[in-house]
């Protein structure tokens, strides 16, 4: 599709878009910047990652924005780079120096210790500038108007936190390359100012990638300069349903009573999943209640067949 070819408000240029985002722009910067090329209003984001923060941003473009909430985008990946011997009031790189100490002592027996205790299912304090809103303001811009914040920790999942290398840095400090699979709301930043502390020495986060959310990874991904020279999504509105969701085949005359907003018999699938009908199409998004399989959303409706 053109970038200058104005998408209709059905299926043209509708799908999913992965961004792999460059370090230094916020993801409203991406979101602002992908609208102008792909010349529509209609792009709208599943989860920021902070400006620091460079790979996988998932963005919804025309209909399939109806689509990001519905995702189960539960799970993320992370490569990262934590530096053992400075905490920061941000822990990561862009924040102001708290403490120093020398960390060239600490083995990598101690470091694989508390990473254990950072692996599985963990109470985390999120970072104090998160966007997690407090009295109805984000915490980060109350931080930055000089309050002092402390949020209540919360549930979640480190399925995976393994360091991949370890580089003596001069000063005194130390460099892990980590990998991290982790459930959604958790914070790596804190997993490295966590991780800093219980060792004494302090931690923070110099480097974060995001490699995975859900099922979409760096593999579906596009950066912004390649979006400019060839506009369009990653994956169309019926790719991005069948990635993200169970199939469940249907007949041509229950994909017509679907896509006119009608019901079918269920087949004990649970969770959402996606109708396809004879030609490969995703007609609608289905979840089974009691007698009947009822529409989340329907992708195509009776007005947009054909």
């Amino acid at each position: 599709m053109s970038a200058r070819e104005k998408p209709s408000s059905g299926l043209v240029g509708a799908g999913i878009l992965i961004v792999d985002k460059e370090a230094g722009i916020t993801s409203h910067d991406v979101v602002a910047r992908c609208r102008k090329l792909l010349n529509t209003r209609k792009v709208g984001h599943a989860g920021t990652l902070d400006p620091m923060a460079t790979g996988v941003l998932v963005l919804g473009v025309e209909r399939a924005t109806k689509l990001l909430g519905l995702l189960a985008l539960t799970t993320k990946a992370y490569s990262a780079t934590i530096r053992l011997g400075v905490a920061t009031d941000t822990d990561d790189a862009e924040g102001e120096v708290l403490t120093s100490a020398d960390a060239s002592g600490v083995t990598d027996e101690e470091i694989a210790a508390i990473v254990a205790t950072l692996t599985g299912d963990i109470k985390q304090i999120p970072a104090s500038v998160s966007a997690i809103k407090v009295d109805g303001q984000r915490a980060h811009a109350l931080v930055r108007a000089g309050e002092t914040v402390e949020l209540a920790p919360r549930p979640v999942t480190v399925s995976t936190f393994d360091v991949l290398a370890r580089r003596d840095v001069p000063g005194g400090f130390v460099d892990l390359d980590v990998e991290v699979e982790c459930s959604s709301g958790t914070y790596i930043r804190s997993l490295a100012r966590d991780l800093g502390r219980e060792l004494g020495v302090g931690g923070h986060l110099t480097a974060l990638r995001r490699t995975r959310v859900g099922p979409f990874t760096l593999e579906h991904a596009r950066t912004l300069e390649d979006l400019a020279e060839e506009p369009g999504v990653s994956l169309d509105i019926d790719q991005a349903a069948q990635t993200a969701f169970p199939h469940r085949q249907i007949t041509a005359e229950e994909a017509e009573a679907i896509s006119q907003g009608r019901w079918l018999e269920p087949i004990g699938m649970k969770g959402i999943c996606a109708a396809i009908d004879p030609t490969g199409h995703t007609i609608a998004l289905l979840q089974e209640k009691g007698r009947r399989a009822s529409s989340v959303m329907v992708v195509r409706p009776a007005t947009l067949r054909g």
